[in-house]
């Protein structure tokens, strides 16, 4: 059986900021709420829009704010992406070991599938996993368990990314949890959600994973 290997999307395969962050403050503008601080807008790169919006426009509104979101990201935001210097040759490597490779994001599994083949990145991977437009697993505990389901299959699993919800999520189900330092997340918060590894730059994944 092949080894599985989870690839988180913003902030691992994917510099977001400037979508993430102008989608964000869009819908807020939209409701006429004031813009939160910087480090609140970087903290809002990784987990579930349904977290990070209740605290900025209160729950009532949150579901409203999702989708001025996702209006202005459906146009330009997805685009606001930049793949980070070396992922590509990074993913090629990876494969070459014989793993088969899933996305695993917290965001809506369609926009993840436009953005990994917009960049040029769908040969890499099996398949994309990400939540639904109605929020369902937008939790990477609950994705992370729906992906284990649909291929139960492997020799080991191991799960990548540049927050603390990726490898809390990976923990949870099993999984190996690596961490990646050139995103959002710092070493000290994948050291605290238990990273086995840590790769401080795309060239560093392979050895990273392949160090038991």
């Amino acid at each position: 059986m092949p080894k599985h290997i989870y690839f988180d999307l913003d902030g691992t395969l994917t510099d977001p900021y400037e979508g993430i962050t102008k989608c964000f403050l869009y819908a807020i503008d939209k409701l006429g709420f004031p813009h939160p601080s910087q480090e609140y807008l970087l903290s809002c790169i990784g987990p579930p829009l349904y977290d990070t919006f209740p605290p900025v426009v209160g729950e009532a509104l949150t579901l409203k704010a999702i989708d001025l979101y996702r209006e202005r990201f459906n146009e330009i935001g997805w685009l606001e992406n930049k793949p980070y210097d070396g992922i590509h040759d990074a993913l090629a490597s990876v494969a070459d070991t014989g793993s088969v490779l899933y996305v695993a994001t917290s965001k809506p599994r369609i926009a993840a599938d436009r953005i990994i083949e917009h960049f040029q990145m769908g040969q890499y991977f099996e398949r994309v996993f990400g939540c639904e437009l109605d929020g369902t697993r937008s939790k990477k505990t609950d994705l992370l368990a729906y992906a284990i389901d649909e291929n139960p299959a492997a020799a080991s699993r191991t799960m990548i990314g540049d927050r603390k919800h990726d490898l809390i999520g990976a923990i949870a189900n099993g999984i190996r949890p690596i961490g990646v330092s050139y995103g959002y997340g710092s070493i000290e918060e994948l050291t605290e959600a238990g990273a086995v590894g840590i790769a401080d730059s795309p060239a560093e994944l392979l050895a990273t994973i392949l160090n038991p």
